[in-house]
């Protein structure tokens, strides 16, 4: 499917550029999308995915993954049951969607590519995407999304009362879109089109006497059996330094304020740490998924490794080991990113997506959705740069605080960049044949699009 999604949009764009006298605004936009492709996107993701399968390599052999696939292995195992429950790509998965409920964008996509390339080492037929493939993206792109940090700050910026307001409505929309990715994933790998011919399953290879296999999670020791008695005095107190500042930072605001100010001027430092006028006025609640997410990476990048060296592992040389698949992978994605966006910067500026929205305006607004919003809708799939601007430009016209950019806000909320998130993912493993994962995620998108419209009516009118 994503072959003649791609094809129609080259050939649309270049028809479009020839009748509306775009051609040049049309080969402009390739070769702009080509250097962002490269320069923007893959380069700087490669110090990022460097990073990040370093610190899931430490993850991995301190026990910290198997230990993480352990605790939701009833959820997974119904929503893999192709992939062996002791397999690292349960792991991988669960911090991949972790990360993306807490929106940190910068550590989703590298779990997720390492979640790629473990699912393809379960992958009995390369080129082709597997089950779980399928549904591990159909669900990346319709994830859970406690607070969309974007939105809320575009709103905020453009002078807001309640920017806020958006991350209800936002988590509503988003509950009913993963729901809708997760039955019509299940229900397309069903389908005659998009099965695959049965294969005999892969032969596990039979470790020797003596010889201890990475992948089996009931082979590895229990993990705080042989953590030194120093990690675990420290690790318990680097655990109550977090959850102080947690629950300082969400429930007495001002009290940690003049904590902060008070340390820093014992330090000679200057005394000026505030959180902000905004963020007092959030409810407890608010600030507490705010604090979460704003403590979640200090919080990783310290536990790991020093749980990792309470049990002895060489943590530099594992981190080096795995950062050197980040520089691998960046520049494997490289070849697919330059495609979807080449594609869609020219349909973009051939003006195809205005084009498609004017037919649809008449019909859909009767129905609550106001015509003003087509265009970001069918931008949204296809470029997330894009539909940021597109949101921008609606919270200039009509307002932080109007309906439109309230469902709007919830709209970018609750979908995802579908076809940027296939071709980077499945990029990452040279997968050719996507099968159902396109068709279940822009069905994800379109539930997210009618759950926000109808809450948003619901809520703000």
């Amino acid at each position: 499917m994503l072959n003649w999604i791609w094809l129609g949009l080259i050939v649309l764009a270049v028809a479009l550029g020839a009748l509306t006298g775009q051609l040049d605004a049309v080969t402009n936009a390739a070769f702009t999308a080509c250097k962002t492709a490269v320069m923007d996107l893959a380069l700087p993701l490669a110090g990022i995915m460097a990073f990040w399968l370093g610190m899931m390599r430490i993850a991995e052999k301190a026990g910290l993954v198997a230990i993480l696939a352990k605790a939701l292995r009833p959820i997974m195992r119904r929503l893999f049951p192709e992939v062996p429950t002791n397999h690292p790509a349960m792991g991988s998965m669960v911090m991949n969607m972790a990360a993306n409920m807490l929106g940190l964008s910068n550590a989703a996509t590298p779990l997720g590519l390492r979640a790629m390339q473990d699912l393809e080492k379960l992958n009995t037929r390369p080129g082709t995407a597997t089950n779980a493939m399928c549904t591990f993206l159909a669900i990346n792109t319709s994830s859970i999304q406690l607070i969309p940090a974007t939105t809320v700050a575009l709103l905020a910026a453009a002078g807001s009362k309640e920017p806020t307001a958006i991350i209800g409505t936002s988590f509503i929309a988003t509950i009913c879109s993963t729901a809708v990715a997760i039955i019509v994933v299940k229900f397309f790998e069903k389908l005659p089109m998009f099965a695959i011919p049965p294969v005999m399953p892969p032969v596990n290879k039979v470790a020797l006497p003596g010889e201890k296999d990475d992948t089996d999670l009931e082979a590895l020791p229990d993990p705080a059996s042989s953590l030194q008695g120093w990690a675990q005095a420290l690790l318990a107190v680097m655990g109550c330094l977090f959850f102080g500042v947690f629950v300082l930072m969400a429930f007495f605001p001002e009290y940690f304020q003049g904590l902060v100010n008070h340390i820093r001027s014992m330090l000679s430092f200057p005394a000026n740490y505030t959180p902000g006028e905004a963020w007092f006025s959030k409810p407890w609640y608010e600030r507490s998924i705010a604090t979460i997410s704003l403590l979640a990476i200090p919080l990783i990048v310290i536990v790991f490794p020093l749980y990792a060296a309470g049990r002895r592992v060489p943590v530099y040389e594992e981190f080096v080991e795995g950062a050197k698949e980040g520089f691998q992978v960046a520049i494997r994605i490289i070849p697919y990113l330059v495609a979807i966006l080449v594609a869609v910067g020219m349909f973009r500026a051939a003006g195809g997506i205005d084009l498609l929205s004017r037919p649809l305006a008449l019909l859909l607004t009767p129905f609550g959705l106001p015509s003003e919003l087509l265009p970001m809708i069918f931008m949204r799939p296809l470029s997330g740069s894009g539909t940021t601007a597109l949101f921008a430009e609606l919270i200039k016209q009509y307002g932080p605080d109007s309906l439109i950019a309230r469902m709007g806000g919830t709209i970018m909320g609750s979908t995802e960049t579908t076809f940027y998130v296939l071709a980077v993912y499945f990029g990452s493993v040279a997968i050719r044949r996507t099968r159902h994962a396109v068709a279940a995620g822009l069905t994800a998108d379109f539930a997210g699009v009618i759950a926000a419209v109808v809450v948003c009516n619901i809520v703000f009118r």
